[in-house]
């Protein structure tokens, strides 16, 4: 029998105590985000639905991302134990520059859409995390503020070939004087993708008021408020807007970019140049010959060619040609710290996250980006403490199994040689 007895009121005090509230409404949000996906609910939440879509969606039926994110839930860890890893260090060495962790902010487009303090808000954030940050061709802050809000760190600058290619050349030149150390040169983007969403909302650049989007507009009004009282959006890249954003894109961009666009562009760039956009072996290897110093393996986060194939799925093929020679990296799809580990454990040097950074950014400005990156920083320390690493370096593939879902019927000859 269990003896019973009143409670001690001295007790019953130690029991309940109660944690101290938080007033400021943005770090109680955040606070709360456990997961990237929080970051989301709470970015969908208070964001006006076009520019929360534009971030959120991909081309077409959305195919390539979703399988882009299946990939990374369908791999199997192998943890070593009896393997002190109490002290993990998540630095790395990247393009000839140090990096604190193992991702960087990937380029995303017109980012003052999603909250008025942008890329501003992403600079500063990678900053002070110790991490690369790239400024897209379409971003919506110059690319000399982006140097003023991470004067320190290391700023990579997303380069199109636009129809008129003295845009270009100047935007890159640009780039190079303001200290910016990487030129991500995209080559998967001749034409913009068919990104439905976008056509179903009516988005456009700048934002339309119509009867729906005021209707969407009332629960949010903070959005509102910021962009129309901060200064008006401004396109680096981009002479003249007002219309979707897939008519900006096709009149600005050329569909005949080639290898010569890439020989002008390395003989400009005094940095490193990474092609990003790589889809294929095959692709990989010409390039590594055409003397470029790293290749992004992306299908541009889902929003161009819907069916592409799954960058995480080529990774391994790619790193066994040309890993000793240049530089691989990875995005699309990420969403975990466990994502970034894994691709690291197969091959890649480096990942670049796009959504993942924006979820944060309409969560919360400048502190739900820091949030965003001690999330994913978090997931990966104790992702790799779980495995028994203390280093990336001891990350092998070993560590990790791709499980299968889609396995080709009767793979076509590009299909074996790119490895999907």
């Amino acid at each position: 029998m269990v003896k019973r007895q009143l409670p001690n009121p001295a007790d019953l005090l130690e029991l309940m105590r109660f944690k101290k509230p938080e007033w400021n409404g943005t770090k109680r949000r955040l606070d709360a985000a456990l997961t990237i996906g929080d970051l989301r609910a709470i970015a969908k939440r208070r964001t006006p639905r076009a520019p929360f879509d534009y971030t959120d969606g991909a081309a077409e039926g959305e195919l390539s991302l979703t399988r882009a994110r299946q990939a990374f839930e369908d791999i199997e860890f192998h943890p070593g134990i009896l393997r002190p890893a109490e002290d993990v260090d998540m630095s790395t060495t990247i393009l000839a520059g140090r990096s604190a962790l193992p991702f960087g902010i990937a380029p995303t487009g017109f980012a003052r859409l999603m909250h008025t303090e942008g890329e501003v808000a992403g600079a500063s954030a990678a900053g002070a995390a110790g991490i690369p940050f790239t400024l897209s061709t379409l971003g919506t802050t110059s690319i000399e503020d982006v140097r003023a809000a991470n004067p320190e760190g290391r700023n990579w600058f997303q380069l199109y070939v636009m129809r008129d290619r003295e845009v270009s050349y100047a935007l890159a030149r640009r780039a190079a004087a303001a200290g910016f150390d990487t030129l991500l040169f995209t080559v998967d983007a001749p034409v913009a993708g068919a990104r439905l969403r976008d056509k179903r909302n009516g988005f456009s650049i700048p934002p339309q008021l119509t009867l729906g989007t005021v209707l969407n507009a009332i629960p949010r009004p903070w959005w509102w408020y910021d962009f129309l009282t901060t200064p008006a959006l401004e396109f680096a890249s981009l002479s003249s807007t007002g219309g979707t954003v897939a008519e900006l894109l096709n009149a600005a961009m050329d569909p005949t970019i080639s290898y010569d666009d890439l020989a002008v562009i390395r003989d400009l760039w005094p940095g490193k140049i990474v092609v990003k956009g790589v889809q294929t072996v095959e692709d990989s290897i010409r390039l590594i010959d055409a003397g470029v110093d790293g290749i992004v393996l992306s299908n541009h986060g889902g929003r161009q060619l819907d069916r592409a194939p799954i960058p995480f799925h080529l990774l391994p093929a790619v790193v066994r040609e040309v890993g000793q020679d240049a530089t691989v990296m990875i995005d699309t799809g990420i969403m975990n710290g466990a994502d970034i580990v894994a691709s690291i454990a197969l091959g890649a040097k480096f990942t670049l996250v796009g959504r993942a950074y924006l979820y944060g950014l309409m969560a919360g400005g400048r502190p739900g980006v820091d949030r965003a990156i001690a999330i994913l920083r978090d997931e990966i320390d104790r992702t790799m403490k779980l495995l028994g690493v203390a280093a990336l370096d001891e990350l092998e593939p070993a560590h990790v199994t791709q499980l299968t879902r889609l396995v080709p019927v009767a793979p076509s000859p590009r299909a074996v040689v790119s490895g999907s």
